[in-house]
């Protein structure tokens, strides 16, 4: 989207109009929203700040643009508001009563299956040994899939009895995976390996253990003696160090626990059949750690000794036999090692937070590890080996039909909440699991384990099947991409067709169906992964395909029944209907671009794939003879030859180009209603668009129009004020650049004074200026009343006035605005009717408007947000992400990088920069590093990866490969050998790269995609002239390409041997994208609650986002991206209201998900450990605070180096404890680092700068150093004098501290003579040195992370906390994750200073 909050569509439900303008000056930061034109409650208009901008790409699949009036929401919400109440049946508790253990009670909701139970069961302490036994109520059996509230005589208090069942194989088979799996619980290794959606946590490691209790227990001054408070040297403020070993800290409760030696399955299995017939299930042998070989056999009654041995097959129960329900219970009896260890792993498994076991919906590849020993293991051997195809066994009829699970997920009911519930938690579940099997499946087929379909092509052509998912390789088979840029097109398309299924699921059309898409990089290989139309593989595509073409366009047919599925999707997408000529030179309809094509399948539904052109062309990549772009796009050198002509504007970008428009469409309409008030007795001249009266009249209009919003307009026909729309109405069909006014407006060349502020500013940020508009209302409500009826009722002057803003704006109807793009324009190959050119030459027109909207508005106004710090990008997947939200691609990163090169205020933005050229050197390497993959032997793959990285990272001049010395061949022939590599061919063309060759290449890769062109011949010139990081480089590159390496120092500077050998590389990962599915009813309650914060209404926006957590666990799970954006709000609110060890208790949430979901060091990440050790500090708990900023500064030292302005707001977090537990010197080296990162990147006279001051000098005053106090807080004083004026409360405060100071300075002076002229036995007056009370350096902590505290009264907090408590209780242990990169904090909307 655009910049901040500027347009996020008003999707906000119930905001009542008056609401949106609270927060003063600070959504923006611009100093003049203060009166922001209301937002008419159809959702038009109306900035709601309501994600603070890094809404995460799917803001825009979310909210469908203004255009559609989201008026609905407001009944919908109502009408939710009812539906929420059915679904918070309340909980109540049931006794259970397990063999062996005393009766316990458990809370249950009504919806639980009793499955749940089960699962509960499983994983507590004392029952966690039990997988196969039934849940018994009056003797009756419970059925596991029934819902609790369908099962009669259940009620408060009933008791529930645990009754042993009998062993199946497939139960003792369950039964061994899970005692697997408990013994393994606290072994990391699954995560490092990232298997079964395991991944790494290290929040314990700083919090020694849960957070919640401790806080209570200590006293509030009883830490202050014991914090040690020095963190290690690579941590202070200017350290050149950057370890890699601290990244991943020892957890002391990995040292792994043996409880076994061996446990695994017999070599005697299966059973023989005379066994069989005795109940023998299957033969286990374990290795007690006494060293006790023994012989299992798994019967229907349950686990006992027999008397086989490893060459003997005797099958009969030894003596005693032990026979037990549980394996545990048995091998508790043979092994005393196993009953102690077992037991106390048990106990550490179930004090750690079950957030750091539960499994995460997407698998999260770490891309370092520790050297981890290889231990046997049964379970994951047998899964490698059999088709275990996700857990297979658990579902009837083994493979699972994917296409049918995808698809009745979608078709599943809508009407009210609990079924949008059901369906969106069916849809999400579904989705996640095929992109876990789809990712399988791809890292099969490239590692050559699964027979393709079509054996006798060469490989690059081959197609599979696997697990009824099919797969295909990203090159131009068959030519098919020939025209469009081969290879390269073919790697492309996969993408842009995943784009295209997103767009197409989010808006979510009824009877229209999109194919399960995956996209795995891996090892070098672009993999396409689908699900099969049932049917598609038994006949030819041509006579399957009965809408679009399969030649791109020269053959194209068309179908009814597609054109009304595809009608529906067209306005959200903003698809023209329009017609092509197919090779008889008829016209046919499509509402798509013609390679879309339907196919029904057998099972009757109607299927669209190949969606790679859902959204139309980007013309600034696509040269086309005979096109002229718009004046600004030439400026900047495009259109530019791309690699392929496959280059797409993203949907954000047509969004924000859109809402642009509907401004101008606005602002227009205003202006002629306005100049006919005025112009009653001239109507003849104006009607005459020619004559020169309505012109001259026009102007002085136009020209205030144009000073009354300082945006450089797009095109020369983007800003058109009426009286351009009316000379370009005669031009319209000669080139729009001959607009005879255009040069008053049209393309003005920024100012100075804009240029500083970044260009021009952001498409929305003219909204300030709407009030300069008189009109603008009365404009609005016309635009409404044209678009509601058919028009009749108007008299013709207004509807004259709506014609011609229509036109002026290129909207596709002439009475209501409405802009849509054909996505089939300047396609190879397709051809247009004739009476349609007038047509096509808008949408020409429209598409190269779109491009310019781009460079002249969107850049702009992305460099902007970063200067006002509204967009901190932290590392490139946050850079990237602050790119798309703006509708730019990856493509423009040169664009971008020049743009801010060539800005005064380039000092500013210093690090974004240096980000922005990481990202294009690491994804110049990534390119090459794909073609370089491909000709790679397996055997020598980790050779090959490090000596690329070694060619890449390390200042060792002549890398040369180790071609892998053959571990198979014996020492004596290999003196004869030594020339000839295994593998023969051309397999090691990879071993002759060296560092120059591939810097060289990395120049040029940068100059040919991203036309930039980089100064620096090698790894050591990039690192000195642009103040890169090399390890910063080497975490880009390897999360980018899935490397996974040895985590150690590497020694990146030696000059004598490279960094990395073979050993160092651990993996190589898959690099997967996918569709996510969004929880849209939890998403909308998320928005409002939001909303409400915003205006102050703490307790309604509490209550709703409690309501958005419910509902997003109800959706997700426990684990999710959004559910960390829930659970951080609520933490800030609870924090707000007072509420200390709830806020932490959230936030420890929302930092372990972060962690899990994300990465461990993830920008976000590293934000929520910021904001835990604030809430930690409040409740007392300073060395915990204390670890938390220090673990926060060392990824930011990783993720991005010191130099970028949140490390200024660390800094001053770290300074400030340090100041309250009197570390002064410390405190002092922390603080003026903050200062002169603040002083560089805010300016000098920022008000952030005296704020640093102040600290500073406060930290000089506990020190009795008054001198440098003085000087410090002068410096602050005058800042806010000049800033905010003499009467403003912070100039007052600090001039009374200046006073304070000077009187303290001249006490001590006093003191100092005296001591000077009397000797020892002078009278000292005793000086007043304070150490720092805790509130006040909680104060200072609250301002400098932008928290106002908002006054309730004790009734209302009272009130606030026993509904959230309810609500607790409710849902007991809610849980919640980020929207992608949203920082979405209060503080952002509050700052205090700046």
């Amino acid at each position: 989207m655009v910049s901040k909050t500027d347009d996020i569509p008003a999707s906000v439900p119930n905001c009542s109009p008056a609401d949106f303008a609270r927060d003063g000056e600070t959504a923006n930061s611009k100093g003049t929203t203060s009166k922001k034109e209301p937002s008419c409650a159809c959702g038009h208009g109306g900035e709601t700040a309501v994600m603070n901008g890094d809404a995460g790409h799917d803001q825009a699949e979310e909210a469908d643009s203004k255009q559609d009036g989201s008026g609905d929401a407001d009944q919908a919400e109502d009408a939710n508001e009812q539906e929420v109440i059915v679904i918070q049946d309340t909980g109540f508790t049931v006794k259970i009563q397990a063999p062996g253990t005393e009766p316990f009670d458990l809370q249950v909701s009504p919806q639980e299956m009793v499955q749940e139970i089960h699962q509960v069961l499983m994983d507590r302490e004392d029952t966690c040994h039990r997988t196969c036994f039934s849940l018994q109520l009056d003797g009756n059996v419970l059925d596991n899939f029934a819902e609790l509230k369908s099962i009669e005589g259940l009620q408060e208090g009933s008791l529930l009895k645990v009754v042993e069942e009998p062993y199946t194989v497939r139960e003792a088979r369950i039964h061994v995976r899970h005692i697997r799996d408990l013994l393994k619980s606290l072994d990391p290794s699954d995560a490092y390996n990232g298997v079964d959606c395991n991944s790494l946590s290290f929040l314990s490691v700083f919090s020694d253990g849960d957070l919640g209790d401790t806080g209570k227990r200590k006293k509030k001054g009883s830490e202050l003696e014991q914090i040690d408070c020095t963190p290690p040297e690579h941590i202070l403020p200017g350290s050149k160090e950057r370890p890699l070993v601290p990244l991943q800290p020892q957890n002391k409760d990995w040292k792994p626990m043996q409880c076994l030696k061996v446990l695994t399955m017999s070599s005697w299995n299966p059973p023989p059949g005379n066994r069989k017939m005795h109940g023998d299930l299957m033969y286990l042998y374990i290795v007690t750690v006494e060293d006790r070989h023994v012989s299992i056999t798994a019967s229907t009654r349950g686990f006992y000794l027999n008397q086989s041995t490893t060459y003997n097959f005797s099958p009969k129960p030894a003596n005693p036999s032990f026979l037990s329900h549980s394996l545990v219970e048995l091998l508790s009896q043979i092994s005393a090692a196993f009953k102690k260890n077992f037991t106390t792993l048990q106990k550490k498994r179930v004090q750690r937070h079950p957030f750091e076991r539960i499994a995460t919906p997407f698998q999260v590849y770490s891309w370092t590890a520790p050297q981890i020993d290889h231990a046997m293991d049964c379970v994951r051997a047998e899964d490698a080996y059999t088709s275990r195809l996700g857990y297979e066994e658990h579902i009837p009829g083994q493979t699972r039909d994917w296409n049918e699970e995808l698809q009745t997920t979608r078709e599943l009911s809508r009407k009210n909440l609990p079924e949008r519930l059901l369906r969106e938690r069916a849809i999400f579940k579904v989705h996640s699991d095929f992109a876990a099997a789809a990712t399988r499946g791809a890292m099969a087929v490239i590692d050559g384990n699964v027979m393709a379909i079509n054996p006798g092509e060469e490989t690059r052509m081959q197609m599979f099947i696997w697990n009824n998912i099919f797969f295909s390789l990203g090159f131009d088979v068959r030519d098919h991409y020939r025209e469009l840029g081969g290879d390269s097109a073919a790697h492309a398309a996969p993408t842009n067709d995943l784009n295209g299924v997103r767009a197409y699921s989010a808006v979510d059309v009824e009877g229209l169906y999109t194919l399960g898409t995956v996209v795995v990089d891996y090892r070098g290989y672009r993999v396409t992964a689908q699900s099969i139309i049932p049917g598609i593989l038994e006949r030819e595509q041509e006579q399957s395909v009965i809408y679009g073409s399969i030649d791109f366009g020269k053959t194209v047919v068309s179908h009814p029944k597609y054109l009304e599925l595809l009608e529906k999707t067209s306005r959200p997408l903003k698809v023209q209907r329009h017609a092509v000529l197919n090779e008889k030179d008829s016209a046919v309809e499509l509402c798509s671009s013609v390679e879309c094509k339907g196919i029904i399948g057998n099972d009757g539904r109607h299927y669209i794939l190949d969606l790679l052109r859902t959204f139309p062309p980007d013309l600034n990549f696509l040269p086309v003879e005979g096109e002229e772009l718009t004046p600004e796009s030439q400026k900047l050198g495009f259109p530019r030859q791309h690699r392929h002509r496959l280059a797409c504007l993203r949907q954000e970008l047509i969004e924000a180009f859109v809402e642009h428009r509907y401004l101008l469409f606005m602002k227009m309409a205003a202006l002629q209603l306005m100049q006919q008030k005025a112009n009653k007795d001239k109507t003849a001249a104006l009607q005459d668009p020619n004559a020169a009266g309505g012109e001259s009249e026009n102007k002085p209009l136009a020209l205030e129009s144009c000073d009354g919003t300082p945006d450089s307009p797009t095109s020369s026909e983007s800003t058109l004020t009426p009286e351009d729309s009316e000379a370009t109405t005669v031009s319209e069909n000669s080139s729009l650049t001959e607009v005879p006014i255009a040069s008053t407006n049209g393309t003005h060349e920024p100012s100075a004074a804009e240029r500083q502020n970044g260009g021009c500013d952001g498409p929305l940020e003219g909204k300030e200026a709407d009030e300069n508009i008189p009109g603008l209302a009365q404009a609005k409500e016309l635009a409404e009343s044209l678009a509601a009826e058919d028009g009749s009722g108007i008299d013709p002057k207004s509807r004259e006035v709506v014609l011609n803003a229509c036109k002026a704006v290129g909207s596709i109807s002439n009475s209501s605005f409405d802009i849509r793009f054909n996505p089939d324009i300047f396609s190879p190959g397709v051809r247009f009717p004739h009476d349609s050119n007038e047509d096509i030459q808008k949408q020409k027109q429209l598409l190269k408007d779109a491009a310019a909207f781009l460079v002249s508005c969107q850049i702009p106004s992305l460099v902007k947000d970063c200067l006002d710090h509204s967009s901190l990008p932290m590392d490139g997947a946050t850079m990237t992400e602050a790119l798309h939200q703006r509708g730019i691609n990856v493509r423009y990163l040169g664009t971008v990088l020049d743009f801010m090169d060539n800005m005064p205020a380039k000092a500013q933005l210093e690090h974004i920069y240096r980000i922005g050229i990481s990202e294009l050197i690491t994804r110049c390497a990534k390119h090459i590093f794909k073609t370089y993959l491909q000709g790679v032997d397996l055997s020598a793959l980790s050779a090959a990866v490090s000596h690329f990285l070694n060619c890449l990272l390390s200042s060792f001049p002549d890398a040369v490969a180790h071609l892998p010395a053959d571990e198979l061949v014996s020492r004596k022939k290999s003196r004869k050998r030594r020339n000839r590599v295994p593998g023969g061919g051309d397999n090691t063309a990879w071993a002759s790269l060296t560092p120059s060759e591939l810097w060289k290449n990395i120049i040029s890769e940068a100059h040919g995609y991203y036309n930039f062109s980089l100064q620096c011949e090698s790894v050591d010139q990039a690192v000195e002239k642009y103040g890169l990081q090399k390890i910063t480089l080497l975490r880009e590159i390897s999360i980018k390409t899935g490397i996974q390496i040895l985590i150690k120092e590497y020694n990146f500077d030696s000059r004598h041997k490279p960094a990395f050998t073979e050993e160092d590389i651990l993996n190589i990962f898959p690099v997967v994208k996918h569709v996510n599915p969004k929880a849209s009813d939890a998403f909308h309650f998320f928005q409002s609650g939001q909303a409400k914060v915003q205006q102050g209404f703490l307790k309604e926006g509490c209550e709703l986002i409690n309501e958005a957590l419910n509902l997003f666990n109800n959706v997700y799970g426990a684990m999710h991206v959004e559910i960390c954006a829930c659970l951080r709000l609520l933490a800030r609110l609870n924090y707000i209201m007072g509420d200390h060890p709830e806020a932490l208790s959230n936030q420890q949430k929302a930092v372990l998900m972060s962690e899990r979901v994300l990465g461990i060091e993830h920008p976000n990440t590293i934000q929520e450990y910021m904001h835990l050790a604030l809430y930690c500090f409040a409740n007392g708990q300073l060395s915990t605070a204390l670890k938390l900023l220090y673990r926060a500064r060392y990824l930011m030292l990783v993720v991005c180096g010191e130099d970028h302005p949140e490390m200024a707001l660390l800094d001053s977090n770290i300074g400030l404890v340090l100041h309250g537990v009197m570390e002064y010197d410390l405190s002092l080296r922390f603080l003026e680092n903050a200062l002169a990162i603040n002083t560089k990147y805010h300016g000098p006279r920022s008000l952030k700068v005296a704020l640093s001051h102040h600290l500073v000098a406060r930290v000089y005053e506990s020190k009795a150093e008054f001198r440098s106090a003085l000087q410090h807080e002068k410096e602050g004083y005058t800042i806010y004098k000049n800033q905010v004026g003499e009467a403003h409360e912070k100039t007052k405060e600090s001039s009374e501290y200046l006073k304070y100071l000077t009187q303290q300075a001249v006490a001590l002076q006093r003191t100092m003579n005296e001591i000077y002229k009397n000797g020892s036995n002078a009278s000292i007056m005793p000086l007043k040195f304070t150490a720092p009370s805790m509130a006040s350096v909680l104060e200072q902590l609250n301002i400098i992370n932008g928290i106002i505290f908002i006054p309730l009264s004790q009734k209302d907090l009272e009130n606030l906390k026993a509904e959230v408590q309810r609500r607790q209780l409710m849902q007991d242990s809610g849980k919640i994750q980020e929207q992608q990169g949203s920082q979405l904090e209060l503080d952002d909307k509050l700052p205090v200073d700046d």
